[in-house]
């Protein structure tokens, strides 16, 4: 077992935490907000997690989640994650970020806008289209008939299996999406973007196997 370090633990990181917690991994938490304001959510998880900074839970993690909004790319701790693998989750909203010309031109994916703020570490593009409440309920044990699946896009094979190997521990299979700048095709607005696992209004979710991520995938376009 692994030893993740969450930059941001909201709603996608605080579930692929109890996700990882559950599966016997150990994780190591942050947010803007500082250490203290974890403390609720430590206790949730229990003995194998802990708070800290965000370059604490960094340079602590084997493996390191990074979700955060994209205008809080720039204050990310790049030095901690040189040489490490970095699973993205982040979609670009311009409301909320604000205009980003390499974005909004298209000469960058996110994925890769974010990999400008992290020389040196391998980025993967994962958990960023599907539902927090989805992503927690979905989670099925390899080989069960009614598994979902992700989709992954990165540019280092070694870091994708590494993910891979990641989700199907907390519960879910990869579709490998190709590189990041093939990244597009799972962004916000494409066909994979949700809309495989049910509605918001179904907690529970609806089970997408990997020819149903494909397919979606296969039907987005620019």
């Amino acid at each position: 077992m692994a030893t993740v370090g969450l930059i941001g633990s909201g709603m996608i990181g605080g579930t692929v935490a109890r996700l990882a917690i559950d599966a016997g991994h150990e994780v190591v938490m942050s947010n803007s907000r500082g250490p203290d304001s974890l403390g609720d959510l430590v206790a949730q998880l229990g003995l194998r997690s802990r708070a800290a900074t965000a370059a604490e839970a960094a340079e602590a993690g084997e493996i390191v989640l990074v979700s955060v909004p994209v205008k809080a790319y720039p204050a990310l701790p790049a030095a901690t994650v040189i040489g490490k693998v970095v699973m993205d989750t982040g979609n670009y909203y311009p409301k909320r970020d604000g205009m980003v010309a390499a974005l909004d031109s298209k000469a960058l994916t996110d994925s890769e806008y974010l990999e400008r703020h992290l020389p040196g570490a391998q980025v993967v593009k994962v958990f960023n289209n599907i539902f927090f409440k989805h992503l927690l309920n979905l989670a099925r044990p390899a080989g069960a008939p009614d598994r979902s699946f992700l989709p992954i896009a990165g540019d280092d094979e070694e870091a994708k299996r590494a993910v891979s190997d990641f989700l199907s521990s907390i519960g879910y299979g990869a579709v490998d999406a190709g590189p990041l700048a093939e990244g597009w095709r799972q962004q916000s607005g494409t066909p994979v973007y949700a809309t495989p696992y049910g509605s918001f209004e179904n907690e529970k979710g609806t089970p997408a196997d990997a020819d149903v991520i494909r397919s979606a995938l296969a039907a987005a376009t620019r």
